[in-house]
């Protein structure tokens, strides 16, 4: 067995027995939450972690095609680890667009629906803390403790939120904010952007330069444009570049494709999405491995962000697993 190896079974052990975090994670509880505002259903998927004391929360955005299934390994991860996670799904850009093949994912990754999506993140934070402030189980969410993350098509929305500032951006009497100040930390699973307007510094500082919260960017060297040639790998490894120093991360694993970082149980487990997506040579075979090192260096994000562990801070330092060819930045 190799280092990797080794250093992977180590993590996986280590998850398996709850690491200092106790009980192990328990079943998710699906809803629908509705925005009166806007007459639009919200399927959301919502864990909590084990016992009943105070909780910090994360809210996770799926890729394009996909459904609030998705980012089950993290989300699992984030439970284990004593934190509730919200996965939201996004009407217009989620699983049902497969029903008009890739004319409706092209459609779907327009303007109209992300900023659909935005309006989505603002109401799901407003409705948390509705139903925190209202009492029972929801009570015991830490609204100084909220964490946003994404992948893919949900990673520019946790850009979004997080403050990001693209040179062009529509405008929509129903989104009357971009950005949103009430979550502490962000994670954006395969980031990226549309690079006509440049990749130097300086366009990537006026792009993110404002994202002044703690941001952690996950990619891998195989993570490169999808179906709908949504942002080059060149462009998913500039974001972190433009994020200004003290508060951000980078993690880049070496042969993880796009779909690693999709957590599972979400497009490409669509029957069209799952046909038309296109592989790495080693991702499929290392997918295994990876996650478990993204689990275990997103938890002790949320955990040292949210929660301030300073545990977890000090693993951060040199997470485990990583392997020959990985990179990870802490800038």
């Amino acid at each position: 067995m190799n280092r990797r190896d080794l250093l992977a079974a180590g993590l996986a052990s280590a998850w398996a027995s709850g690491r200092a975090w106790g009980a192990p994670p328990a079943a998710f509880e699906d809803q629908t939450w509705q925005d009166p505002a806007r007459q639009r259903e919200l399927p959301v998927r919502v864990r909590w972690p084990a016992g009943d004391g105070p909780c910090g929360l994360v809210i996770h955005s799926h890729g394009l095609g996909g459904s609030r299934a998705g980012g089950a390994v993290w989300g699992e991860a984030w439970q284990a680890a004593g934190l509730a996670a919200l996965h939201l799904q996004h009407p217009g850009s989620d699983s049902s667009i497969w029903q008009s093949g890739l004319r409706g994912a092209r459609q779907a990754a327009g303007a109209e629906q992300y900023l659909a999506r935005i309006a989505d993140a603002h109401f799901a934070i407003d409705e948390v803390l509705r139903r925190q402030a209202a009492g029972g189980a929801w009570a015991r969410l830490r609204g100084d403790a909220i964490g946003f993350s994404g992948h893919s098509f949900g990673a520019r929305l946790t850009q979004a939120v997080a403050g990001e500032r693209p040179a062009r951006t529509g405008r929509s009497a129903s989104v009357a904010r971009i950005a949103d100040p009430r979550p502490r930390a962000f994670i954006a699973f395969s980031p990226g952007f549309n690079e006509r307007d440049g990749l130097d510094d300086a366009a990537m500082a006026a792009r993110f330069g404002a994202i002044a919260r703690p941001f952690l960017a996950i990619t891998g060297t195989d993570d490169d444009a999808m179906i709908v040639g949504d942002a080059s790998n060149a462009a998913r490894r500039a974001v972190y570049r433009g994020l200004p120093a003290g508060q951000k991360a980078q993690l880049v694993l070496a042969g993880a494709d796009h779909m690693t970082f999709g957590g599972g149980t979400g497009m490409a487990e669509a029957r069209e999405g799952g046909r038309r997506l296109r592989r790495g040579p080693q991702a499929a075979a290392l997918q295994s491995l990876h996650q478990r090192v993204v689990a275990g260096v997103s938890a002790d994000w949320w955990r040292w962000h949210l929660l301030g562990d300073a545990s977890a801070k000090e693993r951060l330092r040199a997470p485990a697993g990583l392997a020959a060819g990985d990179l990870w930045e802490l800038g």
